[in-house]
């Protein structure tokens, strides 16, 4: 059974035009390993006042996230994309990803 995830992050206000650049330019190896790892329909949406919402497809969201982990690009990715978020708490973006409860779906 497919999983739908919705997640909330909020980015740094002044950092949101390089946010969005840098994800026009994911790199290829990242985008590998988030289909190797189960992530699928993956979409984020950016508001002007850094709300960020985050929406994807997978199996297992935990066996999901732990792939992508274990993974050395998914690092080096979170790394350079921490400094992009407020609220992490010392964790990195995708370890501050907290599945929202769905109430509602229309199929």
């Amino acid at each position: 059974m497919t999983q739908r995830i919705c997640f909330q992050l909020s980015v740094r206000p002044e950092r949101l035009e390089e946010y969005v650049a840098r994800h026009h330019k994911v790199w290829p190896e990242m985008l590998e390993a988030l289909e190797a790892s189960g992530w699928h329909n993956y979409s984020l949406f950016l508001a002007n006042n850094g709300s960020l919402i985050g929406y994807l497809e997978c199996e297992d969201f935990v066996a999901a996230q732990a792939a992508m982990a274990a993974t050395k690009v998914n690092a080096r990715w979170q790394s350079e994309m921490a400094e992009f978020f407020v609220e992490l708490d010392g964790a990195g973006p995708d370890e501050s990803m907290q599945a929202l409860p769905e109430v509602f779906h229309l199929d």
